[in-house]
């Protein structure tokens, strides 16, 4: 792989996955559209951190187009890694219980229309010269490594990274279409990755399994080296680290705080891939304590700055800092 001139301005963390459109249903007829997708998320917590990043992909050119574009702007993300296509935008739309006056509807629809959508077309060859050569961590996920052309064109790119020499981050998330058909590539991901960060019931939903810790013992199996961030659904985080074993629970959310379970989880990765970057030879315990606190702050930020409403300033460096010197990590548990 061709690393070509290295430029000292070119991002350290790159990710790779879907940026998309989610389109939802708030009251009546009205619909709000906001900038989504977790690799997408994970790039712009990074930045708010104070790494240079990036999220390399392709977006259309119409008016979502633009709106992702300005979104990686005000976060300083580097735009040479997006690639506008004369192709339709990835758009998501969703409908939430009680949103438009539907009382028979128990759980929130989701509908993914992207067919022909501009994600499928990215060229990896057409990121910047040199970009190899500046990156030390690359993270995989979402629907990215499902929609091909895509996912193949991601899954090669991904080993060709770790040949390099690469850190890789690993989340695959879950969605319906991640049936027997992704077991492949969950088995190749996985053990291709350095972390993995996946929550309890996606586990479960991955591995068609009752108990989490099948997927858990899986994942081990296939890579025993890997570092392993669990979101436990009821607020805990654990880091599995060798034969370490690392947990802390995420503080009491206050009444107004509701931000969705996928912000913490991108929050707590990119926490989690900060203190890796910043301190590599810390203990697994200081870097679980950076990955709660930024899952923290994202819980608690007021709505204008969390993750799905594309702000730049997310998870600002001193206060996640200020809030790991506060967790309490507990061993063995």
């Amino acid at each position: 792989m061709s690393s070509g001139v290295l430029h000292p301005d070119l991002p350290h963390f790159v990710s790779f996955g879907e940026v998309r459109i989610d389109l939802l249903r708030t009251a009546g007829e009205q619909w709000r559209s906001a900038c989504a997708g977790s690799p997408w998320q994970v790039a712009m917590a990074m930045s708010s951190l104070g790494e240079l990043s990036a999220f390399a992909g392709a977006i259309s050119r119409d008016l979502f187009g633009r709106e992702i574009w300005q979104a990686c702007t005000e976060a300083n993300l580097d735009l040479r890694f997006l690639q506008q296509l004369p192709k339709p935008p990835l758009l998501n739309f969703i409908s939430v219980p009680g949103a438009a006056g539907e009382p028979g509807l128990e759980a929130t629809e989701n509908l993914l229309i992207g067919s022909d959508a501009a994600d499928l077309f990215f060229r990896p060859e057409g990121l910047p010269a040199g970009w190899v050569k500046a990156l030390r961590w690359a993270h995989f996920g979402g629907l990215g490594l499902v929609r091909e052309p895509l996912a193949a064109r991601l899954g090669a790119l991904a080993q060709g990274l770790k040949s390099e020499g690469k850190r890789i981050s690993y989340a695959p998330g879950y969605r319906a279409a991640m049936d027997s058909r992704y077991d492949d590539m969950l088995e190749r991901m996985c053990r291709l990755a350095d972390v993995i960060e996946v929550t309890q019931s996606e586990l479960c939903a991955l591995f068609r399994c009752a108990d989490y810790h099948l997927g858990l013992a899986q994942i081990s199996a296939w890579n025993p080296a890997a570092v392993l961030l669990l979101n436990a659904d009821g607020g805990r985080i654990s880091l599995y680290a060798g034969a370490q074993e690392w947990s802390a629970e995420l503080p009491a959310p206050a009444a107004d705080e509701d931000a969705p379970l996928l912000d913490v989880c991108d929050a707590s990765l990119a926490g989690l891939l900060f203190s890796l970057i910043r301190q590599p030879k810390a203990g697994p315990d200081l870097h679980l304590r950076w990955s709660v606190a930024a899952a923290t702050a994202a819980r608690s930020a007021k709505p204008e700055y969390r993750l799905a409403h594309a702000q730049a300033c997310t998870l600002p460096q001193a206060l996640v800092a200020t809030l790991a010197a506060a967790v309490r990590p507990e061993a063995g548990v």
